[in-house]
C-alpha cells in the first residue's frame, strides 16, 4: 500500500533559499528524511504567492527522496484565521481530492494555522477526511541532525464536541437547501410538486393534501411555507398541527385560544394556535379527525378573517395561509356527517393527491442519500454504504417484499437503525441483511386487503362515474389498481391477475386482459402511477 502526505506548504517553519538552509530544521523536508517513514507521494497546499519557495521545496525533496512524488495544490485562504472560510475551503478541497483506495493517507498537521489545525482535526473525526494526523517536531539539539521526530495522533475527538457548534446553524441551512434540491425521477410526481409551488406562489386559497400516513404532507407544507417566506407572502410563523391530538373540550381552546375564566381550570388566557400563526401557515394535519364544532369555527375565521376564542365576546382577527393534510376520503366524511360539506368545499379549492413512497420507488436512492446526509450532519459524521451494501438495500427497497406501509417514515427508521448500528460509519452487507430482515418481520402483520382499502378511487376516476359504481366493482377495481401499481408493465400485472385462468387458455394474452378491464372504466394501465 502506497503512503501520501497531505499537508499546508510552511510558509515560515519551510522557508530558505541560501545552502544554509540544510542546517536547520524544516518540517516539510525533515519528514522525508526518516529510514523508517517512506513516503510514496506528497501533496502540499500553497497559494500563489509561495509558487518560488514550492518549486525549491521540491527540488530538495528530489534530492533527499528521489522516490517521492511531489504535488503542488493551488490553495488561496484570504484570511486564513477566519474559521468559517479555511473550514468552507477544507471542506471543499476534501470534497474534490480523488482519494485512492489502495493509499494510506497521513495529514501533516505541523505546517499552517491553529484555525486550519482545528478544521483538520473535525474533517478528519467526520470521515470527510480519510487520513491519519502525523506530527513532526524539531531534532534535540543533542542529537545533531535535521530528521527531527515525527509521531501519529490517534484522535479521541468527543472532547472537542464543543468546536462542532460554531458551524451548527451552517448545517442546518444546508440541510434545508439539500433535500430542497433533491429531483424526484417520478414523472407524475415532479409535475405534481410543479403544479402545488406554483399554486402556493400565486394563492392564498386552502391547499388540501391527500395521502397515506407518512407520504411526506408535513414536509411538503414546510417547503411551501419556505417559499411563500422567501418570496414576502408570509412574515409569520410554520405551525404544524395533528389535528388527532386535539381531543374532548381542549380542542377548541388549543386552535383559537380562551380567554381567563372560560370555563374550569381556565387559570390564565391562551392565545391559540390560530393567533399563534398569524401571518404564516397554519398546516392542520389529518383535518379529518377535526372535531364539528371546531369545524365550524374552523370555517368561520377562514370566511370572515376573525374568530372568538373560547368564552370571549370579542373577536381576533387572523391573516393566514392554511394547508391540510388527511389520508381518508373527506367526500366519504361529508356522506356520514364525520365532516361539514360547506368547510370541504372551502378546503376543495385546491387538492392533490401525493402518491406513497411504493408508488415512487425510484426516488428511493435519491431519499436513501438525503437520509445518509441528514443523520451525517446531526452526528457530525460521514455515513456511507458499501457498494455491494447500498446495491442490496437498493435492490430489497425498490422489489415487491417492500410494502413501506409506513411511506418515508419507515424509510427514515430504516436509514436510522442502519446508521446508528453500523461501525466506522461505514453500512456493510451485514448490516442490510440484518434490516431487511427487520423490515419483513415488521410488516409481517400488514395485509394485502388493508393495501386495497387504501386505494382511492377517486384518484383515477370521476364523480358521476365512482357514483355508478356497485361496491363490488370498487372492491374489484381497487384490486386490480394494487397489482398494476406493484407490477413493473402491464403483461406483468396480467400474470399476476390471471395467474390461473390463463392456465386454460391455448393462447393466453394477459396484457389485452387487462386493457380491455381498464378500459371499461375509461382507464389505462400508464394512468395507474
Amino acid at each position: 500500500m502506497k503512503t501520501a502526505v497531505i499537508g499546508f506548504l510552511g510558509t515560515t517553519l519551510d522557508m530558505g533559499f541560501t545552502n544554509n538552509r540544510w542546517q536547520r530544521w524544516r518540517p516539510t523536508i525533515s519528514l522525508c528524511l526518516h529510514d523508517d517513514l517512506l513516503i510514496d507521494e506528497m501533496y502540499l497546499l500553497y497559494n500563489y504567492q509561495s509558487k518560488r519557495l514550492f518549486d525549491l521545496i521540491k527540488t530538495d525533496i528530489a534530492m533527499v527522496s528521489p522516490n517521492t512524488q511531489v504535488y503542488g495544490m493551488m490553495h488561496h485562504i484570504q484570511d486564513p484565521w477566519d474559521f468559517s472560510e479555511t473550514y468552507q475551503k477544507l471542506f471543499d478541497f476534501c470534497e474534490s481530492f480523488q482519494f485512492q483506495p489502495d493509499t494510506r493517507y497521513l495529514l501533516h498537521l505541523t505546517t499552517g494555522t491553529h484555525v486550519a489545525q482545528i478544521c483538520w482535526f473535525l474533517l478528519i473525526n467526520s470521515q470527510f477526511l480519510p487520513a491519519k494526523i502525523i506530527q513532526s517536531s524539531p531534532p534535540n539539539r543533542t542529537k545533531g541532525n535535521i530528521a527531527g521526530d515525527y509521531q501519529q495522533i490517534d484522535l479521541d475527538l468527543s472532547r472537542y464536541d464543543e468546536l462542532t457548534a460554531s458551524f451548527q446553524a451552517k448545517v442546518d441551512a444546508n440541510l434545508q437547501t439539500l433535500k430542497h434540491n433533491i429531483a424526484t425521477q417520478n414523472p407524475s410526481y415532479n409535475q405534481l410538486i410543479e403544479q402545488i409551488e406554483k399554486v402556493a406562489s400565486r394563492s392564498t386559497a386552502p391547499i388540501l393534501l391527500i395521502g397515506a400516513t407518512g407520504a411526506g404532507k408535513s414536509r411538503l407544507a414546510k417547503q411551501l411555507f419556505a417559499i411563500k417566506r422567501q418570496q414576502g407572502q408570509l412574515h409569520g410563523e410554520f405551525i404544524d398541527v395533528n389535528c388527532a391530538t386535539l381531543r374532548g373540550d381542549t380542542a377548541s381552546s388549543a386552535l383559537f385560544g380562551h380567554v381567563k375564566g372560560a370555563f374550569t381550570g381556565a387559570n390564565y388566557q391562551r392565545d391559540g394556535l390560530l393567533k399563534k400563526a398569524n401571518h404564516g401557515l397554519l398546516f392542520l394535519d389529518e383535518i379529518g379527525e377535526l372535531g364539528l364544532d371546531e369545524q365550524a369555527m374552523l370555517l368561520t375565521a377562514l370566511e370572515t378573517g376573525e374568530f372568538y376564542p373560547v368564552g370571549s365576546d370579542k373577536p381576533t382577527k387572523v391573516n393566514l395561509q392554511l394547508m391540510a393534510g388527511t389520508n381518508k376520503d373527506l367526500r366519504q366524511a361529508v356522506q356520514t356527517g364525520t365532516f361539514r360539506e360547506d368547510l370541504f368545499s372551502r378546503l376543495n379549492t385546491w387538492t392533490f393527491f401525493l402518491p406513497s413512497l411504493k408508488q415512487r420507488v425510484q426516488d428511493l436512492p435519491a431519499n436513501i442519500d438525503y437520509e445518509l446526509a441528514r443523520l451525517g450532519n446531526l452526528a457530525q459524521v460521514n455515513y456511507r454504504f458499501e457498494a455491494n451494501a447500498r446495491q442490496l438495500y437498493l435492490h430489497f427497497a425498490q422489489s415487491d417484499e417492500a410494502i413501506w406501509s409506513g411511506n418515508f417514515r419507515d424509510l427514515t427508521a430504516s436509514i436510522n437503525r442502519l446508521t446508528t448500528l453500523a461501525d466506522d460509519y461505514c453500512i456493510k452487507v451485514a448490516d442490510v441483511q440484518a434490516e431487511i430482515g427487520r423490515l419483513k418481520h415488521l410488516w409481517a402483520g400488514y395485509g394485502n386487503s388493508q393495501a386495497v382499502e387504501d386505494i382511492d378511487l377517486s384518484e383515477f376516476l370521476d364523480s358521476a362515474t365512482l357514483q355508478q359504481l356497485d361496491e363490488f366493482e370498487k372492491i374489484q377495481l381497487r384490486g386490480v389498481i394494487k397489482i398494476c401499481i406493484k407490477s413493473k408493465n402491464q403483461a406483468d400485472a396480467g400474470r399476476r391477475l390471471f395467474a390461473q385462468s390463463r392456465k386454460q387458455l391455448k393462447n393466453a394474452n394477459d396484457s389485452d386482459r387487462v386493457r380491455k378491464f381498464l378500459l371499461k372504466y375509461g382507464l389505462k394501465f400508464e394512468d395507474l402511477g
